[in-house]
């Protein structure tokens, strides 16, 4: 496999509904702490996929179970994204123009002490492997993430295509998953992206009133 990027970027996708609770707590918290709190939050995320990860034991420490870690995608503009998108999770009023990335990158987390996995794949999948030492992320099928056409930086296609061995588990390689266990301070993170300048203005207001000076751009190229 080739070497994967430097930085290896990492995005967690909120709705921005959810800004307020977030810079309140000052971090974003692993479902299981905010369950335990009792925050209440737009929850953004298929239920059955849910029940999965509340039960789902992670190999590597700090153990636990997924929904014990923040997770992380590889790449902006995910196939998860686009599901929620389409209204096609359950429950969820929110189209993409109601989401934003928080963007971190791998070494910024290990620089703040914070314990993480990867999975290779979606950590929901039976066949996904977990990692806990950043030598195994030559393990990942990068070319699947930067090959050209590319929009924002990334591949412009994530779909899987039966048939072509290339990219038949495409989908779900670009839904790996980094994990970081438990919480993630808001200074950890580099930026904060958004569907456009307005959502772009009301994400920076919300951060700014708290005190946080995460700079905060719109980024249409990471949005279908």
């Amino acid at each position: 496999m080739p070497p994967p990027p430097n930085p290896v970027l990492i995005f967690h996708i909120t709705a921005i509904t959810n800004l307020q609770s977030i810079v309140a707590r000052g971090a974003i918290e692993a479902t299981a702490l905010l369950t335990a709190a009792g925050v209440t939050y737009s929850n953004i995320a298929y239920q059955g996929a849910q029940s999965r990860r509340s039960t789902k034991v992670v190999t590597k420490p700090p153990g636990g179970v997924i929904h014990d870690y923040v997770p992380f995608y590889f790449a902006p503009r995910s196939p998860m994204l686009f599901t929620i998108n389409n209204g096609n999770v359950p429950g969820c009023p929110h189209r993409q123009a109601d989401i934003v990335h928080f963007v971190a990158t791998v070494d910024a987390v290990y620089q703040a002490g914070l314990q993480w996995v990867f999975y290779n794949y979606n950590a929901t999948l039976g066949f996904a492997q977990c990692f806990d030492d950043v030598a195994d992320f030559d393990k990942m099928d990068w070319p699947l993430f930067f090959e050209v056409p590319r929009i924002g930086g990334y591949c412009k296609y994530w779909n899987s295509r039966i048939g072509t061995p290339k990219y038949a588990l495409r989908m779900e390689t670009r839904q790996a998953e980094f994990l970081v266990h438990q919480k993630v301070p808001l200074d950890v993170f580099e930026v904060l992206a958004a569907y456009d300048d307005a959502r772009a203005r009301q994400a920076k207001s919300i951060l700014r009133s708290a005190g946080y000076k995460l700079p905060v751009k719109a980024e249409p190229d990471w949005y279908f």
